[in-house]
């Protein structure tokens, strides 16, 4: 499974993917951030605030609920704040 990180988590982590093999129990889009952050301090740091990372599951947006079975790319982001590029 890849891993893509956007904008300042990108910038954080001084990465722009990541290829990964989750264990069995990682179902949810929640459990690879959980996973991810137990075994990267730079990661787990840059998403302190869960709240403030949206997430794409092949290329949809989903919810942090939602399922992963099956997934090639998962992809981590900043929300989008409205009139913050101009």
């Amino acid at each position: 499974m890849k891993i893509l990180y956007f904008a300042w988590l990108y910038k954080q982590l001084n990465r722009g993917e990541k290829d990964v093999s989750p264990p069995d129990s990682v179902v949810t889009v929640a459990d690879p951030i959980d996973w991810l952050a137990g075994r990267d301090e730079a990661f787990a740091h840059a998403v302190a605030k869960r709240s403030l990372t949206k997430s794409a599951v092949d290329a949809r947006l989903v919810p942090h609920q939602s399922p992963i079975a099956g997934a090639s790319v998962i992809a981590f982001f900043p929300p989008t704040i409205k009139g913050a590029d101009q």
